[in-house]
């Protein structure tokens, strides 16, 4: 019976299956050929269809069955009447199933604030660069990220027209991180992932001053983390204020929870409580491993031109 699991594993396992659901809204979109985009702020601050819609999905399907969280979302949507086909009530069986860690038992649901990125990597969706596609629902409990679920809605798209297309990861803190392979970078090897639309000079100015073998330049903080998690990038350097709490939360709880590290420029911990700026304005520093070798290696002229 759902009243013997913990608020925090219900929320989890719920969020599981409203993910899910958002990628299958996510995949619609591009199939039914309209993406009905929008410019937000600029040319590389985009809204889609999807966007909106998974927002609507996500947030009125949490607060249908949680009504006392806060959740704060990515769009600035209009209040309105939200289609029951984008409602998903399911929750994934595997997750009630798993022990929820002692620190978050007594937990309640007005403690709770989950923060929404409907669609992380939105210009690379309406560029059709679709690995780079995430859904990101992070759970916080005093200002700290604990929980997270990550939907990749075209994870295997390459793998031919009859693949099985997405798959979701989650992860709690003292619990870990699941439904993908962990795996390290080659010892030795500095690979950095980084934006590939927002870049600048203090970006580029950190990333030289770490020496790296080599650059990735892709969409989305949650792709990043994936990478660091998968073993394809070392770490995950952003020294500008463009990314948002939305951006990171989910994406901290999978690093964290495996040992991995993120923090902003500064080596300062990302606060999630509901009262907090959206704006990482001090920039991310994202690690599996070795974080004070690219911390230490971060120039002081950048530090100084980003403020927390």
């Amino acid at each position: 019976m759902a009243s013997s699991h913990t608020v925090l594993m219900r929320l989890v396992a719920s969020a599981y299956s409203i993910a899910q659901k958002a990628g299958t809204i996510v995949r619609r979109v591009i199939a039914e050929g309209d993406l009905g985009i929008v410019e937000k702020t600029s040319a590389t601050d985009l809204q889609t269809k999807a966007d909106r819609l998974v927002q609507m999905s996500i947030c009125s399907s949490l607060a249908r069955k949680f009504p006392k969280l806060t959740i704060i979302g990515e769009e600035d949507l209009p209040s309105e009447e939200v289609d029951q086909e984008l409602i998903e009530d399911g929750q994934w069986e595997e997750i009630l199933q798993q022990p929820c860690p002692s620190q978050y038992r007594s937990i309640k649901e007005e403690d709770l604030v989950v923060w929404v990125d409907p669609l992380d990597g939105t210009k690379e969706y309406t560029e059709g660069l679709l690995d780079n596609v995430t859904v990101l629902i992070g759970i916080a409990y005093e200002g700290k990220a604990i929980a997270g679920v990550i939907n990749q809605p075209y994870y295997n798209y390459q793998a031919g027209p009859d693949a099985v297309l997405g798959r979701t990861i989650w992860g709690v803190l003292g619990l870990g991180a699941f439904g993908f392979q962990l795996k390290e970078v080659p010892a030795g090897k500095h690979i950095i992932t980084t934006t590939r639309s927002h870049n600048s000079k203090l970006v580029t100015d950190c990333i030289t001053a770490m020496n790296p073998d080599d650059v990735l330049r892709v969409g989305g903080a949650g792709n990043k983390i994936i990478q660091l998690v998968e073993g394809k990038a070392s770490a995950y350097v952003f020294a500008s204020p463009g990314c948002k709490k939305w951006d990171t939360c989910a994406p901290e709880v999978i690093l964290h929870a495996v040992g991995g590290k993120l923090t902003d420029i500064h080596g300062n911990a990302l606060q999630y409580n509901k009262e907090v700026k959206h704006m990482n304005s001090a920039g991310v520093l994202a690690t599996l491993r070795n974080y004070d070798y690219y911390a230490s290696r971060v120039p002081e002229s950048v530090k100084n031109a980003l403020v927390p």
